[in-house]
């Protein structure tokens, strides 16, 4: 073999190698999870109908849960549910400690941290009263320096509060609990929240009322956040799977699933809300 020759095929043999080598670095991300074995999910422990885990089992149910089992089943792989908090969730998928974060609430600021997902579904902001002149307050109705609004400050609800009620006596408190305890105990008009949350927090403490969702309704996509370094594939695939499982009732099914243990149905929802958005 002439000079040129090896020369030639020693760079075609280096090049091979060169490709090989950048093909195992760019595993794709599905790979990645595969190779795993599991899918891991933030959990926050005790965020029902969300999620819930067991203080004796350590074992995870609730509708995120069976939503997440479905998905990490379709990958071919186990389900991981790693304990985290709504402030942490997306920090864990920015860190790479979670795979995926489900049932945020899709806030533009959240998107420049996290890939947002097509919706699993979509929740209504409403107002959770005793009194029932509020059942069919508007948004405008309720933004009057008479009416004590409790909300969680940071959150997306307190957000709607700065928005839609400038002129309501709002009270802000750290934790939701504190905002529930102001409108148990009548230092509060009403709270803002969910219509999910909302159904859970009306069973476990009948004395805040119902749940009443004010006009225009104002729903919001739930979203799965998504590492932005995750390959399209992966950000594609989810998105698919939220699409199709929303198209289908799936996602529905598993969330009225989820609130059966506390005793509502689907029936029970309040009037205008639609998981469709």
């Amino acid at each position: 073999m002439s000079f040129l020759r090896k020369i030639l095929s020693g760079l075609a043999i280096a090049a091979t190698s060169l490709s090989l080598g950048q093909a195992a670095a760019a595993q794709s991300t599905v790979d990645e999870i595969r190779t795993r074995g599991v899918l891991r999910v933030a959990g926050i422990p005790t965020e029902a109908p969300y999620f819930v885990r067991d203080v004796r089992t350590g074992e995870w149910s609730g509708f995120v849960v069976e939503m997440a089992a479905d998905m990490a089943s379709v990958l071919g792989v186990n389900l991981e549910m790693v304990e985290s908090s709504w402030a942490n969730s997306i920090l864990d998928v920015q860190s790479g400690r979670v795979d995926l974060a489900f049932a945020l609430t899709a806030l533009p600021t959240r998107a420049l941290a996290v890939t947002f997902s097509e919706p699993t579904y979509y929740n209504s902001f409403v107002i959770i009263s005793p009194n029932e002149a509020l059942a069919n307050a508007s948004w405008a109705d309720l933004n009057n320096p008479e009416i004590t609004i409790a909300v969680d400050t940071g959150s997306a609800q307190d957000n709607i509060a700065r928005q839609y009620l400038p002129r309501a006596n709002v009270l802000r408190f750290a934790t939701r609990d504190e905002a529930v305890i102001a409108v148990a105990t009548g230092r509060a008009d009403a709270i803002i929240n969910t219509v999910l949350n909302g159904m859970v927090m009306r069973t476990r403490n009948p004395a805040i009322g119902n749940v009443y969702v004010p006009e225009p309704r104002l729903s919001s996509p739930s979203v799965i956040g998504i590492n932005h370094n995750a390959d399209d594939i992966f950000k594609d695939f989810v998105s698919a799977w939220a699409n199709f499982n929303r198209r289908m009732g799936n996602n529905q099914t598993w969330i009225v699933n989820g609130l059966a243990p506390f005793g509502v149905t689907l029936d029970d929802l309040p009037p205008g809300f639609d998981f469709n958005g």
